[in-house]
């Protein structure tokens, strides 16, 4: 009897959750899948003036793969039902503290090193414009400039950067927390 009431309140839970149009994930979207298919996401741009050579590539080629890890849409070339570009606007360095040298005839060091990268994103949603936004995400890493330089943790600065923006911009377009 037991083991009856147990089948009958799953057979009902999943009953219920198979008749929502929307399917929800345990990566938190809420697309619905009936009606959006495919995304794509155009070649971001570097408008900042810095930063690696191939960072534009390397944000969007991260952009895609994130997109196809963590939702069941189709990437396709262009006109996607979700559809993705924009430009990297910002890279600047910023000294964060001051380290005295010790000595009066010295300059102060920077103690910390914080780099900082903005995103501007344009997201439309053809299936629907409610969603569509156009904002800037943004993220920074520090980094201990007294014992490694900029070259040696630039590529690994920028990855994590991206890694967290690009989880901003997952959460803002189809998670919508």
């Amino acid at each position: 009897m037991r083991l009856n009431k147990t089948l009958g309140w799953i057979a009902c839970t999943i009953l219920l959750f198979s008749s929502c149009s929307v399917k929800y994930s345990f990566t938190g979207t809420n697309i619905n899948y009936e009606l959006v298919k495919t995304f794509s996401v155009d070649n971001f741009f570097n408008d900042s003036g810095g930063g690696p050579a191939n960072m534009e590539q390397r944000f969007t080629e991260a952009l895609k793969e994130y997109y196809q890890r963590n939702t069941q849409l189709e990437l396709i070339r262009s006109n996607g039902d979700l559809q993705f570009s924009g430009a990297i606007s910002r890279y600047t360095l910023t000294p964060q503290n001051a380290v005295s040298s010790g000595d009066p005839n010295l300059p102060d060091r920077a103690g910390q090193m914080r780099l900082t990268i903005n995103v501007d994103v344009e997201y439309i949603n053809v299936t629907n414009e409610e969603e569509n936004l156009k904002r800037t995400f943004t993220f920074f890493q520090d980094y201990d400039p007294r014992s490694v330089t900029l070259l040696d943790v630039e590529n690994q600065l920028v990855e994590e950067i991206f890694e967290i923006i690009i989880q901003d911009i997952f959460t803002a377009t189809v998670a919508n927390w």
